[in-house]
């Protein structure tokens, strides 16, 4: 080969060599731009979720101050009052004192549970299932309808965090069925198979058209599907007028 090939050789090895490193500069550019993306977007969700966990929190202390607002007013108060009517007509009718001790104990029996409330450690330190019990006991006590729960396993190894946004979730929409459903029964049920997590709540109250989107605007049920896209699960509430109201919660669970 002449020294003018030699030269056109070099040349063209030159060039493309070049356009190989610049390649591999703009793949790597490109590469540490989508790392960096996906980096934000982690960090992005993961602040997102200790916010949402954070407000979670707030929103169970809240409840639950209102419920012993409600608790103190409408059960433990009535109790008090019962007791002081018949200890006036102690005098008229002396087993009104009987009575009124029984009714005292009660009271007491219902300060007890209502203890366990107050505490603000109660529901981080209680697995889902035992919160759910301890929710559906207060529901059951203050007769605001009859309850159950069913589960075919009474623990299960899942982030307390996940089962704190679970428990909300149900909340909501025990809530609206206190409020809004005037049902009379309640029901619970949860299944956990292969760290497979099934719920289904549902009500016997008046339900609601579900096709009318404005239900679906209420705060309760659009934070019930925005907690559910954080946490990725599925959920899905279904109920026609005339025939209650139904919640399917479906979340797969990887224990770490």
């Amino acid at each position: 080969m002449d020294q003018e090939g030699v030269q056109s050789f070099l040349i063209v090895f030159s060039i493309i060599a070049f356009c190989l490193a610049l390649t591999v500069i703009l793949l790597f550019a490109i590469f540490q731009k989508r790392k960096n993306k996906l980096l934000r977007e982690q960090q992005e969700a993961e602040n997102h979720f200790k916010e949402e966990i954070i407000e979670t929190q707030i929103e169970i202390r809240e409840e639950t101050l209102r419920n012993i607002s409600w608790e103190l007013h409408d059960n433990i108060g009535q109790l008090l009052t019962l007791a002081k009517i018949q200890l006036n007509h102690a005098d008229e009718s002396p087993e009104k004192v009987q009575e009124a001790a029984e009714t005292v104990g009660q009271c007491l029996t219902e300060l007890r549970s209502l203890s366990k409330l107050i505490n603000p450690d109660t529901f981080s330190n209680l697995s889902l299932v035992d919160a759910l019990k301890l929710e559906m006991q207060r529901f059951d006590r203050m007769k605001y309808l009859s309850t159950s729960l069913d589960c075919n396993e009474e623990t299960f190894s899942m982030d307390a965090k996940i089962e704190l946004i679970i428990f909300r979730m149900l909340q909501e929409f025990f809530t609206n069925t206190i409020k809004h459903s005037k049902a009379s029964q309640l029901e619970v049920r949860l299944k956990y198979d292969e760290n497979l997590l099934q719920i289904e709540a549902r009500d016997n109250g008046i339900g609601f058209d579900t096709s009318n989107q404005k239900y679906f605007k209420g705060i309760g049920l659009m934070n019930i599907k925005s907690r559910a896209q954080i946490i990725g699960a599925q959920v899905e509430i279904v109920s026609k007028l005339g025939e209650g109201a139904q919640l399917f919660l479906t979340y797969k669970n990887t224990p770490s």
